[in-house]
């Protein structure tokens, strides 16, 4: 392995398109330049959250200024089905009913956007309404079919755990969804080529799906089309599968009028039209002792997944498998419901399912730590994974590294935790108006696809003879640094500097049969395939130089001063020059699986995960006992990377991914109407985080000297969705102060989002208790 080299992996080095951001230069789908005649796209939504259409009047909006044509199912040429999961059950324009209020039923194509806009309002649509379910609470009452199967991880006699337990609870907890809000909306450009070809530009995280899906409702096979996509303003999970239709209606149109066609949704028909986070209802029963012990587990995890089946039931599964956190339940059962709703098709959002099992594992931790009257952290402790005993998981994977005991106890005196609570103590004794709550809470996060499929990935490296570098991979990049951290591994190995090496594109037409860039997994896939692409023209290069100079493999050595071949010492310029001409390719893919990973759904049993990502956090906050509004006062996050590919990027990952975390539970609430129609559709309603809401004490640190265990890139761990999961120590904190109105004694079960209208109910709710 060669020398370091800065800017290579394991150091920070900036974004590869950090100046094209700052600058205004990054190209993104809208910013591309528009091929002549391009036309535009605007879907027409339904009205109606569930009803049988009667009939669709559309003469007004042909005739509409501007308009070429007008798009309805009888005009999807192949399949009109964009399901993910090959479900017969998501239709890419509404035929005889539509089932959520923002479902697309026609498309109107025009030579501008602001015509087809207009045009849109022009349908004439008549509805035979019938009852919509929408809400978890709705489902159940009427036996509302499932989307998914329903699945249950089980290990011991849970019956028994709980009858024999010293004491025992149980309870319920509700947990809001959230809307992806990214920068970027939903985006799309198509245009014709040749012979039946199709090439698509999509803000897409998984450009393979969105290829098939456009083959398949144009009813060609996939090497006519190709997908591209060379960055994303943000995704957040919103564009693994929602992306899909609007690539697919582009293309649809342009295969039809012969011109390119794009398609870029207004925020409020983005909203309306796409999916969220799954809201969850989760049930828990608890048996513990007087020392906090927890002895067993039951929880069933009700989830509204909207209309289609989409992603929820890999989503509602995560949530199983993250239903545990960071703590051993020695009998435990854990059961799914996966409910359909007249709502939009929920989809993948950052942690995918998993930070709402991790809610509810904090919650009963909560609740034991106050039945018994034990600090929270104590309770936390003493029942984390073992790494000899205690270390079998409800899915039955043992946990071979548990070191969450390590990180809470490091992060208990870094951020002096004792000290401060019994300042707050002490505080909340006199003060009237604003009380102060602090917490300090755990994660132990999965790392892999639950689909195993998924966890395989490809590369594709040319060396020049100029000695530059070009790289594609599968990956996507929407923010994260994938691409950067991808150049950084190049570097490493080639001894380059950062402008020697090009990330180009990711596109269909390069690296075929990739995986959504989602499950935190993009740099541990795509950066060992691009390796594997990188070591094989090494290794070619090493055996041409070994005969060329008559030199040993092992005195041969890629390092920033150049490369060593025993006493000489040449550029890789020249090195790639000379490999040229002695006809050595300088090409080469790359591919990769994740290995001993296994996991069968139908016993809720294997290893699905490759290792595990921990971490922690320490939230304190002010909350107004008059308004219910609150502020997080300081946040210290210890959190573990592995040997982290570029310690700034991935700093940066953990406070983004804390503040939508925290967003998530105290400021972002979806509202629905009783008819079906969401409300929450525009930034006006619809609340995240702004720059006053961050903490304003924010102190974030890798774990040190702490390698994965397993062979992944460099050791590295993934930072995307683990990070999200630390914005649960803010609803922990506000939770603990407003216990302090009587005194600790109670519970507040305070469900998410913690906004002023529910901390204020919470409140009125333990003051009636308390009274």
């Amino acid at each position: 392995m060669s020398d370091l080299v800065p800017g290579a992996a394991s150091t920070s080095m900036k974004h590869e398109s950090a100046l094209l951001h700052v600058t205004g230069r990054a190209a993104y789908i809208d910013d591309l330049p528009e091929p002549r005649g391009t036309l535009h796209l605007v879907p027409g939504l339904s009205t109606k959250a569930h009803a049988r259409i009667m009939s669709m009047d559309l003469d007004a909006v042909r005739a509409a200024p501007g308009v070429v044509c007008v798009l309805t199912a009888d005009d999807v040429p192949g399949e009109n089905q964009i399901s993910p999961v090959h479900r017969e059950d998501e239709p890419l324009l509404a035929m005889d009913h539509v089932h959520f209020w923002g479902q697309t039923m026609f498309a109107v194509v025009a030579t501008s956007r602001q015509a087809a806009r207009q045009a849109v309002r022009l349908a004439k649509i008549e509805y035979e309404e019938k009852p919509a379910i929408l809400n978890i609470a709705q489902a159940r009452e009427n036996g509302s079919p499932m989307v998914w199967r329903s699945l249950t991880m089980q290990r011991g006699d849970v019956e028994r755990g709980l009858k024999a337990a010293p004491r025992r609870l149980s309870g319920q907890i509700e947990i809001g969804g959230q809307e992806h809000f990214y920068l970027e909306g939903q985006a799309a450009l198509a245009q014709p080529g040749e012979a039946g070809e199709m090439r698509v530009w999509s803000s897409t995280q998984h450009p393979s799906e969105t290829q098939h899906l456009v083959a398949s409702v144009l009813g060609r096979p996939h090497h006519l089309v190709t997908t591209e996509v060379r960055r994303m303003g943000g995704a957040f999970g919103g564009k693994e599968t929602q992306a899909n239709a609007w690539a697919c209606l582009a293309a649809i149109a342009a295969d039809r009028t012969g011109q390119a066609v794009k398609a870029r949704l207004d925020r409020d028909d983005d909203m309306m039209a796409t999916g969220k986070r799954h809201d969850f209802l989760i049930d828990y029963d608890v048996g513990f002792t007087d020392e906090g012990d927890i002895l067993a587990v039951d929880m069933v995890l009700a989830a509204r997944c909207g209309w289609a089946a989409d992603l929820s039931g890999p989503v509602t599964d995560r949530a199983l498998f993250h239903a545990d956190n960071a703590y051993f339940y020695p009998d435990v059962r854990l059961k799914s419901e996966p409910l359909r709703t007249n709502t939009q098709s929920n989809t993948a959002y950052r942690g995918f399912g998993g930070p709402q099992g991790i809610v509810a594992a904090e919650r009963v931790i909560e609740e034991v730590a106050f039945a018994t009257g034990l600090d929270p952290v104590a309770v936390r402790l003493r029942n984390v994974y073992g790494t000899g005993t205690r270390n079998l998981t409800p899915y039955h994977m043992t946990v071979e590294d548990s070191i969450t005991a390590e990180i809470l106890t490091k992060l208990v005196e870094r951020c002096d935790y004792q000290a401060r609570k019994a300042e707050i103590r002490a505080f909340n004794r006199t003060s009237r108006i604003i009380r102060r709550g602090i917490a300090l809470t755990p994660v132990k996060f999965g790392i892999s696809f639950t689909a195993t499929h998924y966890n395989q990935a490809g590369a594709l490296v040319h060396v020049y003879t100029d000695g530059s570098v070009q790289v594609n991979h599968g990956g996507t990049e929407m923010g994260q640094g994938l691409h950067t951290k991808m150049v950084q591994i190049v570097l490493r190995e080639f001894g380059l500097t950062a402008d020697r090496v090009r990330i180009t594109a990711t596109t269909t037409g390069k690296v075929p049969n990739t995986s959504a860039t989602a499950a935190s997994s993009g740099a541990d896939l795509n950066g060992m395939a691009v390796l594997d692409a990188v070591r094989k023209i090494k290794g070619r290069m090493i055996a041409f130089a070994a005969e060329k100079w008559a030199a040993s493999a092992e005195e041969i050595h890629f390092r920033p001063d150049g490369v060593h071949v025993g006493a000489e010492i040449m550029t890789f310029q020249q090195l790639a020059w000379q490999a040229y001409f002695a006809r050595v390719s300088l090409s080469s893919n790359g591919f990769y699986k994740t290995p001993k990973i296994s996991w069968n759904p139908e016993t809720g049993r294997g290893r699905p995960f490759f290792y595990f990502a921990y971490g922690a956090a320490c939230a304190e906050v002010s909350v107004d006992l008059l308004t219910g509004e609150h502020s997080i006062d300081r946040v210290d996050i210890l959190h573990d990377a592995g040997q982290s590919l570029n310690p700034d990027i991935d700093i940066g990952q953990i406070e983004g991914g804390f503040v939508q975390g925290a967003g998530w539970l105290t400021t972002e609430e979806l509202v629905w109407d009783p008819a079906g129609r969401l409300r929450t559709h525009a930034p006006s309603t619809y609340k995240i985080p702004a720059c006053s809401d961050r903490p304003r004490i924010f102190n974030v640190e890798l774990l040190e000297n702490a390698p994965n265990r397993e062979e992944t890139i460099f050791r590295s761990k993934a930072v995307g969705e683990p990070p999200f999961v630390h914005g649960v120590a803010v609803l922990q904190a506000i939770s603990d102060a407003i216990a302090s109105l009587d005194d600790y004694r109670t519970c507040p079960k305070l469900d998410a989002p913690a906004t002023p209208e529910r901390v204020l109910k919470t409140l009125m709710a333990l003051r009636q208790q308390a009274d």
